[in-house]
């Protein structure tokens, strides 16, 4: 029978997809009430119920009762009406069980096509739901399929794709192979809900030091931020809140048994491991390590740092092709500007200079005004008279003076060029870089539905 033969299709997929079994049932209940139409089109008043006691779905249709009957498909007789309900009357309405074998090949089979289509429906919500809640997490998977672009990874409920752009550079998977990566993004598509990974992301880092370093779970030492440059080299900031506990130690591990963990798992990639300041020079400085800093200007309005550095640890401070000034930047937030003190030097001598070159400059005011933060007539010539007064002990119409003959400063024809930073790093070119980089919608959508 029809009924037999749904219920069967309902009780296997429930075991195997673990789909609510009411949600089946409303399913089935669609289906019948779709074979019924197909076989008595719209008009037809039906009613389906399930009946707990048989574990079937039975099917009532509803007729008018009348004196005489005029059409036997939505009219029965009183005399019929009443064999059914000694009570009813002229104008009610009866419900009389359906033979659902009647409902005809044709119908069966359409009600078939959709209790398929309702329970792959329901079996890709129940897989969204499961998966849209463990976005940010890390999974263990097995590599099912190794393309140019992505690998298609089996999740058991579910499959995932991990694009080229999000995989470590010169890493590589055979079908078979377990992989582990973070959860970027779930898609409901309408094929199904399209999982996108990653290993590539710095929150993937962060996990993975979650799962080495059990005071992060218990929230004695907290990640402050992340940055990396996948497969060559990453940071992250780390803080205490119990102050008996050092966090560098804690996720570096006995022997840096943690740290090789997450080193082991990322292909080696080298990770620096960062002690956060309250204090954001002396962040800049920690995340710059293990160059050593001489000074560093601030400029809160522009939110960027000039780091003077020792000549002999300049190359420290930037790093290979400017690694490590790049991912200190990303890490603490600032536009990064890494000069050297020679180069420094030579910028306050030119400076100095400049301020020296005015009509109405004397070498004592000069020392006032370098001690005060001007170092340039260019600095001085975005000062207000009013300040500039107060803070040196002159006059406002000397003042006045000396910032319009600063603003009307030219340097001489044959004096040297600005001198520009060695290196200079802005995280704001950095989230773009890894906003691209991140733009994680996989190369052929259709691929993780036609594997």
């Amino acid at each position: 029978m029809l009924i037999t033969d749904m219920k069967r299709v309902i009780e296997q997929v429930s075991r195997d997809k673990g789909i609510d079994f009411y949600v089946l049932v409303k399913t089935l209940e669609e289906a019948l009430r779709s074979a019924v139409r197909k076989k008595f089109g719209n008009k037809i008043d039906i009613e389906i119920q399930y009946n707990e006691e048989t574990g079937e779905l039975e099917v009532f249709q509803f007729k008018n009762v009348v004196e005489d009957v005029a059409d036997p498909d939505f009219e029965i007789s009183l005399e019929e009406g009443r064999k059914l309900d000694p009570e009813c009357e002229v104008g009610d309405s009866l419900g009389t069980k359906m033979d659902t074998t009647t409902f005809g090949r044709i119908a069966a089979q359409s009600a078939k096509q959709v209790i398929i289509q309702k329970l792959k429906a329901a079996e890709r919500s129940v897989v969204y739901e499961n998966f849209i809640n463990r976005k940010g997490e890390i999974i263990n998977g097995i590599v099912q399929r190794v393309s140019r672009n992505e690998i298609i990874v089996n999740l058991g409920q579910a499959e995932a794709v991990l694009p080229r752009r999000e995989q470590i550079p010169n890493e590589t998977y055979r079908r078979g192979d377990r992989i582990r990566a973070y959860i970027l993004k779930v898609h409901d598509e309408s094929r199904g809900p399209q999982i996108v990974l990653s290993r590539t992301h710095p929150e993937f880092l962060i996990n993975l030091f979650k799962t080495e370093v059990p005071e992060i779970n218990e929230g004695m030492v907290s990640i402050v931020n992340a940055a990396r440059e996948a497969g060559s080299r990453g940071k992250i900031a780390v803080k205490s809140n119990d102050p008996d506990i050092d966090p560098v130690g804690a996720c570096v591990g006995i022997k840096g048994s943690r740290v090789q963990s997450v080193v082991q798992e990322l292909k080696g990639e080298k990770i620096d491991i960062i002690p956060w300041h309250i204090d954001p020079a002396k962040f800049v400085c920690n995340a710059l390590a293990p160059a050593e800093i001489s000074r560093v200007i601030i400029d809160e309005v522009n939110h960027a740092m000039e780091v003077v550095v020792p000549d002999d640890s300049l190359s420290i401070a930037i790093g290979k092709q400017g690694q490590n000034v790049r991912l200190a930047s990303r890490l603490t937030g600032w536009h990064l500007d890494v000069i050297s003190e020679t180069r420094y030097n030579e910028g306050l001598r030119s400076g100095f200079d400049s301020l020296m070159s005015l009509a109405d400059m004397d070498e004592s005011i000069a020392n006032l005004l370098f001690g005060k933060g001007y170092f340039s007539a260019e600095d001085l010539s975005k000062a207000s008279a009013e300040d500039l007064a107060q803070e040196i002990g002159i006059s406002e119409d000397k003042a006045r003076e000396l910032i319009d003959e600063a603003a009307d400063f030219r340097e001489p024809e044959n004096a040297p060029e600005p001198l520009d930073p060695e290196f200079s790093a802005d995280p704001a070119e950095a989230a773009h870089e890894d906003e691209i980089a991140n733009n994680t919608e996989p190369d052929n959508p259709e691929d993780l539905n036609k594997s």
